[in-house]
C-alpha cells in the first residue's frame, strides 16, 4: 500500500495501547476504532475493575456534540443510554455577592448591528436608562430565556426564528457514557484486556515505553501508549517522571465530595454552581437522578464541615454516602512525553466549574489525530501537541480563576484570599481591557468566546467605565427599538417551546421511551 505522493507506510505506528478505561479511555478507544479500522493497526485497552474511576464529569459544553457526531452516535440513543439531558448553560449563585444569581448561557447575546458587538450597544443603552430601558442582558439570550422557563428544543436546520440561536450540550452519567463507548469500541475491533499493570518496561536506547506487564504475567507491547490511568499518571508520571505544574495558588480547591440524589422533579436544562464559604456546590440534573458535589479547599475548610454543607443544601434524598475525591489543580509539564500521550485526569485537572473536563479529553484526541505520528516520532509534532494543549489548559485556567477573582465577597477567609490574590498576567490583561471599555478579545483558538466573558463579568458586577465609543455611531433610538424587538422575540419563542422533559420524551430520548419497530 502506498501513501500520499507515493510515500510508503512502512513506518506507520501499528500498535496503540490505552492504559485505563473510564470516560477518557473509552473516548480514546471509540475514536481510534473509528479511524484505525483498516486491519493494519491494533487498539488495545487495559483496565482493571478493581480500580475505580472518577465520575465528576457529567456536565459538558457544546463541542461534545461534534465528538458524538464524529462517531455517528444518534443523539436520541445516546441520551437514552446515558440517562442524559440537555444543557443550555450554567446558573451561578452567590458568586459576586451573596444573594446574586446569574446565568452563563451557551450561544450569543442579541444580534450585532452594523458590525458593532451587541453587548456594547446594550452597555450604552444601560447607561442611558438602566435596567428599565435595556433590560437584563440575559433577556437577549435564547438559551437564557429557554432555561429560565424550563424549556428546550433542538433547532431544526434552516430555522428562521431566534430558536436557531439555541446552543446546547449535555448532562449525562459518565459511567453509562463510558459503558456505551466501550460497547461501540469493542464492536469496532478494540481489544479489551482486564488486568492491573504491575510493571512498565522502557526501551534502553530511546527511553520510550516498550511494554507493560500485568499482574498475571501478561506483557502488552505497543508503539504508542495513551495514559488514561487517572490522577496517578501511571505512565506519564510513574514511568516517565514528566513533572507537574501546580496552579493551586490561583485555584486552591483540592477536595470534592460527590453524592447522587433522587430527582426532585422534571430535570432543568442547565447546571447550577452555588458558591459556599470555601468553595462551591454543583447540581447536575439527569433523567434518573441528580448529581451533586461540593468542591472546596482543605486549607480553608475541613471535610466534616464540607460534608455538612453539602448535605444541608441538597434538594432531595441522597442515594448514597458522599464520596471523597482529592486533586491538585494544574497540568503535566508535557501532555505528550516520549511515546506516551496523557488524556483526562492523567494529563491535568481543573475543577469542573465550567464543565471542561470532558472537552479537554476531546480536544486532546482531536489534536492527536491532527498530529498522529509515524515511527520514529517526530519531536516537532510532539512539541506542537504540547504547545497547543498547554495553551488550552491555560485558557480554561484563566476563565475559571475569573469567577473567584471577580467577587465582592469578604465573608470568609477563603473569599478574602481569592479576591485579593495575584493572578496570571494573561487574565489581568483581559480584566483591564474589560474594565476600561467593555472590550473582549479572543486570542488564537481560545475556548471561551466573547459572550462567556461578558456573562461572567456582568454577572459578577464587574462593570466597565464606559462602552466602546464605536457604539455612539448608531442612532440610540433606533438601536433601542431594535433591542426591544429582540427582547420580545426571545421571550415569545421561549414561551412556545416544549418543556425540557416533554422534548426528551417526544424525541425518543427518554430512557423508557418506546423504540420504533424495524422490519
Amino acid at each position: 500500500m502506498r501513501g500520499i505522493n507515493g510515500i510508503g507506510n512502512a513506518n506507520r505506528l501499528a500498535r496503540v495501547v490505552i492504559v485505563g478505561g473510564g470516560t477518557a479511555g473509552w473516548m480514546a478507544a471509540a475514536a481510534l476504532s473509528r479511524f484505525f479500522n483498516d486491519g493494519q493497526r491494533t487498539v488495545t485497552l487495559i483496565e482493571s475493575d478493581a480500580i475505580g474511576t472518577v465520575g465528576v464529569g457529567e456536565a459538558t459544553i457544546p463541542p461534545i456534540r461534534s465528538f458524538n457526531a464524529m462517531l455517528d452516535i444518534p443523539e436520541a440513543e445516546f441520551l437514552r443510554e446515558t440517562r442524559g439531558t440537555a444543557k443550555l448553560g450554567i446558573e451561578f449563585v452567590n458568586w459576586g455577592r451573596q444573594g446574586d444569581r446569574y446565568f452563563h448561557p451557551f450561544g450569543t447575546y442579541g444580534q450585532d448591528l452594523h458590525g458593532i458587538a451587541f453587548h456594547q450597544l446594550w452597555l450604552r443603552e444601560h447607561g442611558r436608562g438602566g435596567t428599565v430601558s435595556a433590560g437584563d442582558i440575559g433577556a437577549y439570550s435564547m438559551c437564557t430565556a429557554a432555561a429560565q422557563s424550563g424549556k428546550f428544543a433542538r433547532p431544526a436546520a434552516g430555522a428562521q426564528s431566534v430558536v436557531r440561536e439555541i446552543a446546547y450540550a449535555y448532562h449525562f452519567d459518565a459511567g453509562l457514557y463510558a459503558a456505551y463507548l466501550r460497547r461501540l469500541a469493542t464492536r469496532q475491533g478494540v481489544t479489551r484486556i482486564e488486568g492491573e499493570i504491575t510493571a512498565v518496561t522502557r526501551d534502553g536506547e530511546s527511553g520510550d515505553v516498550a511494554s507493560v506487564t500485568l499482574a498475571n504475567g501478561t506483557t502488552v507491547a505497543g508503539d504508542l501508549f495513551i495514559d488514561c490511568s487517572g490522577f496517578r499518571g501511571l505512565l506519564i508520571e510513574g514511568a516517565l517522571g514528566t513533572g507537574y505544574e501546580d496552579w493551586s495558588r490561583w485555584l486552591p480547591m483540592d477536595r470534592a465530595l460527590a453524592v447522587p440524589t433522587r430527582s426532585p422533579g422534571p430535570p432543568d436544562p442547565f447546571t447550577r454552581a452555588a458558591a459556599h464559604t470555601a468553595g462551591w456546590q454543583w447540581r447536575i440534573p439527569l433523567q434518573h437522578r441528580t448529581g451533586n458535589g461540593h468542591v472546596f479547599s482543605s486549607a480553608f475548610m475541613g471535610e466534616d464541615e464540607a460534608r455538612d454543607i453539602l448535605l444541608a443544601n441538597l434538594e432531595s434524598e441522597p442515594l448514597a454516602e458522599p464520596r471523597a475525591l482529592r486533586f491538585l489543580t494544574g497540568m503535566r509539564r508535557k501532555a505528550w512525553n516520549h511515546n506516551v500521550v496523557a488524556l483526562g485526569l492523567s494529563s491535568g485537572f481543573i475543577e469542573p466549574l465550567e464543565s471542561t473536563s470532558i472537552h479537554l479529553i476531546q480536544n486532546g484526541l482531536q489534536r492527536l489525530f491532527a498530529l498522529f505520528p509515524d515511527s520514529p516520532i517526530n519531536p516537532l509534532e510532539r512539541e506542537e501537541y504540547n504547545r497547543g494543549m498547554h495553551a488550552l489548559y491555560e485558557d480554561v485556567r484563566d476563565f475559571v480563576i475569573l469567577h473567584y477573582k471577580a467577587t465582592q465577597r469578604e465573608d470568609s477567609e477563603f473569599w478574602r484570599y481569592v479576591k485579593n490574590m495575584d493572578i496570571p498576567e494573561s487574565l489581568a490583561h483581559k480584566i483591564a481591557l474589560w474594565q476600561r471599555r467593555g472590550r473582549v478579545f479572543r486570542e488564537n483558538a481560545e475556548l471561551f468566546a466573547q459572550p462567556s466573558w461578558v456573562a461572567v463579568m456582568l454577572g459578577q458586577n464587574i462593570w466597565p467605565e464606559s462602552h466602546d465609543p464605536i457604539a455612539d455611531t448608531l442612532d440610540p433610538d433606533k438601536v433601542a427599538a431594535a433591542m426591544a424587538q429582540m427582547r420580545a422575540a426571545y421571550a415569545d419563542v421561549a414561551a412556545r417551546l416544549p418543556t425540557h422533559e416533554d422534548f426528551l420524551r417526544q424525541s425518543g430520548s427518554w430512557h423508557d421511551a418506546p423504540q420504533p419497530v424495524t422490519a
